[in-house]
C-alpha cells in the first residue's frame, strides 16, 4: 500500500520491450537507502515489484495488463517518474489509501496559473468519473491529489508549488496522458451498496436446499 507522497523523482536508464512484455530500469538515490529484491515501488502510481537493484538503479517487469492500463509503455530512456516505496507498517499517513492498482488514463487538457498554484484539468472516461468527487481523493501519476472541480468528462485539481516541484507533474504539458487511480473506497461501497441479482439468490436457495450447480 502507497499513500501518494512521492519521495522522488527518479530518471529511466532503460526500458527493454519483448512482444507484450517489457522490464524497466530507473536510476534513484533516496528510496533504493534500504530496498530489497521483491519491495514494492510506485512508479508514477503503478506498483511494481524490484526484480534487480545495483547500486543507484533498480530494475522492475512490467507486464502487458500493466502496459494496457497505464502510460508506462510511453516511457523511454531520460523520462522522468514519481517514485514512492510501500509504506512501512510505522509509518505517516500522509495522503490517502493508493493501492497501486491503476484504473485506467486521462489526458491533460488545460493548464492555467492561479496565483502561485496551477490548475489542470483533466480528460477521462466514465469508469474514473463514477468515481470522481468534487473535494474527494485521486492518485494522478502516483500523486494524493484532492479534486477541486468536476465536469461531465472531466476533473480538475489545484497544484501548490511543493507538489509540482517534487514530482514529475509541473513537467507535464497539454495533451499529456497521466495515470489515475480512483478512491479504493469509492468503489468497495459501490460494490457493498449494489444488490445482488436475482439469479444469484436462486443460486444461493438451491445450494442451501442441498442442491448443486
Amino acid at each position: 500500500m502507497f499513500t501518494g507522497i512521492i519521495e522522488e523523482i527518479g530518471v529511466v536508464k532503460t526500458v527493454q520491450r519483448s512482444g507484450n512484455n517489457s522490464f524497466i530500469r530507473i536510476e534513484a538515490k533516496k528510496i533504493l537507502s534500504d530496498i530489497h529484491l521483491g519491495d514494492s515501488i510506485a512508479v508514477n502510481g503503478v506498483c511494481l515489484t524490484v526484480t534487480k537493484a545495483d547500486g543507484s538503479i533498480f530494475q522492475a517487469d512490467v507486464m502487458n495488463e500493466t502496459l494496457n492500463r497505464s502510460s508506462l509503455g510511453k516511457l523511454v530512456a531520460g523520462s522522468t517518474v514519481n517514485l514512492e516505496r510501500a509504506m512501512p507498517i510505522n509509518g505517516r499517513f500522509g495522503g490517502h489509501i493508493v493501492s497501486g492498482h491503476i484504473d485506467g488514463t486521462g489526458k491533460i487538457i488545460n493548464i492555467r496559473n492561479d496565483g502561485i498554484a496551477v490548475w489542470y484539468t483533466i480528460e477521462a472516461d466514465n469508469n474514473i468519473m463514477r468515481y470522481t468527487v468534487e473535494k474527494g481523493s485521486i492518485a494522478i501519476d502516483g500523486i494524493s491529489l484532492t479534486v477541486a472541480k468536476t465536469g461531465k468528462n472531466n476533473f480538475s485539481v489545484s497544484i501548490i508549488p511543493h507538489t509540482a516541484g517534487q514530482t514529475v507533474l509541473s513537467s507535464k504539458k497539454i495533451g499529456d496522458i497521466v495515470n489515475i487511480e480512483s478512491d479504493i473506497i469509492g468503489k468497495y461501497v459501490e460494490k457493498l451498496m449494489n444488490p445482488i441479482s436475482r439469479d444469484s439468490i436462486i443460486d444461493m436457495k438451491f445450494l442451501s436446499e442441498g442442491g448443486f450447480l
